[in-house]
């Protein structure tokens, strides 16, 4: 079992495009674990096409002591051009998803807001291809948390697998924003619980 004490960005919520996703992740392991953990970095860019998620960055964590542990993630923005011009600037997400054994077990969503560095180039989108290097992004401060019953070394997750736990609405971070919901579920794991972290040094129990 492995509680989530914080995920602090250690790079801006404000920046450019093409500047790196910095986190520091720090948890909390309860008991001893036989592997790594897997931890992924996603991002979004149309939340009906699967085939367009690119994976940012993958780290493996381990092996981990039983306590409280942190480390650093850092992770290479988004290919722009594998982004479709109709969906570059507006609402996209970032996923960061934790695994053991091939088991998703946590996944953290963040929405990002993506416009030009001036109001005009909002107000009047340069004709053609997007101007990616004018590009900023703006990360929500309060994220969606998905979490997933599995199992740990062999004992049966509790409650068992395909039995939801709780769920609560998020709440969108602009309403301003057009779009579906952000960040979805795309796992297709038969068992989770949503939640809103009020803010990133809230403990969140995993397991």
């Amino acid at each position: 079992m492995i509680a989530i004490r914080s995920i602090d960005f250690t790079s801006p919520a404000r920046a450019r495009f093409n500047e790196n996703y910095k986190f520091k992740i720090t948890f909390e392991c309860m008991s001893p674990l036989e592997d790594d953990v897997e931890w992924k970095l996603i991002f979004v860019s149309s939340p009906d096409h699967l085939d367009l998620d690119q994976e940012l960055d993958d780290c493996l964590v381990g092996p981990i002591p039983v306590g409280i542990n942190s480390f650093e993630f850092d992770a290479s923005p988004p290919d722009p051009t594998r982004i479709p011009d109709e969906d570059i600037l507006g609402v996209a997400a970032i996923i960061l998803t934790g695994s053991y054994k091939d088991q998703e077990f946590v996944r953290v969503g963040y929405y990002q807001n993506t416009e030009y560095d001036n109001e005009e180039m909002n107000e009047n989108p340069p004709p053609g291809r997007p101007r990616y290097e004018r590009l900023m992004r703006d990360l929500a401060d309060k994220p969606r948390v998905t979490r997933f019953n599995i199992r740990w070394d062999g004992a049966a997750p509790n409650p068992p697998v395909g039995v939801a736990q709780s769920q609560q609405p998020l709440s969108p971070y602009n309403a301003s924003m057009p779009g579906a919901p952000l960040p979805r579920d795309y796992s297709g794991q038969p068992s989770m619980s949503y939640s809103s972290v009020p803010n990133a040094n809230d403990s969140m129990a995993i397991g």
